[in-house]
């Protein structure tokens, strides 16, 4: 029993295998992927969360064609394993950031992966808001714009701050498979420098620093929610 403490103490706490310059490295590729996805997602999610919402919304032959095409499309992003994505774009990646290597390649997967997820949950937030609170906004003499602004955004605000938290855990998850093909951060730092070369210190410092980033954006993101709940 001592041989086999002695051996895992070797092989996952021996921490002068870890080069903390490259440890410090792939975290920064991490962090930079995550933000960077995410500032993107939260746009994009938010716009077609929206025109799925106000698609949805009013009842005709050809929203319900046109939200049924919207729909597909987002699914079959949603739904595509990240990996298999990862792949498929390689043509578009190369095209858009001349390169399929490095953190900044996998943006283009990262944010086609994660938009139409944060999308789906932008369109159940909005219609969870009250519609006597939307029919108040439209009796004042608001506008669809203003109704937006002033009326649906913040009115569902909790919502969209625990999806965007859930999907910001989802990336940091996905920044971890891209890591495997070649996106560099804490992922591919893990595979490379841990699993492939026998240096399993590597793999448990780097799994260790994404679980503290998760729980970080977790808590923040569950204050913010707490916060912004008028209920």
């Amino acid at each position: 029993m001592a041989n086999n403490n002695q051996s895992f103490v070797e092989q996952y706490l021996n921490f002068s295998n870890v080069d903390p310059t490259t440890m410090k490295e792939a975290v920064r590729d991490t962090l930079y992927m995550t933000i960077v996805s995410m500032v993107i997602v939260l746009v994009l999610g938010l716009l077609l969360g929206l025109l799925l919402y106000s698609i949805g919304r009013k009842k005709s032959f050809a929203r319900s064609i046109l939200y049924g095409i919207v729909s597909i499309l987002s699914n079959i992003f949603r739904s595509t394993p990240f990996m298999i994505l990862m792949v498929l774009i390689i043509p578009f990646t190369r095209a858009l950031v001349g390169t399929i290597l490095g953190a900044q390649a996998a943006i283009p997967a990262l944010v086609l992966s994660a938009a139409p997820f944060y999308a789906r949950l932008v369109e159940i937030a909005f219609r969870e808001v009250d519609s006597g609170v939307l029919e108040a906004a439209d009796a004042m003499g608001a506008n669809y714009f203003q109704t937006i602004i002033k009326v649906l955004i913040p009115e569902s605000l909790p919502a969209l701050i625990s999806g965007l938290t859930v999907t910001t855990v989802s990336m940091i998850g996905f920044t971890a498979m891209a890591g495997a093909i070649g996106a560099g951060g804490l992922g591919s730092l893990a595979w490379q420098e841990g699993f492939q070369r026998g240096n399993y210190t590597v793999t448990f410092v780097a799994t260790i620093i994404i679980l503290i980033i998760v729980f970080i954006v977790q808590g923040v993101g569950d204050f913010l929610t707490k916060k912004t709940d008028k209920r």
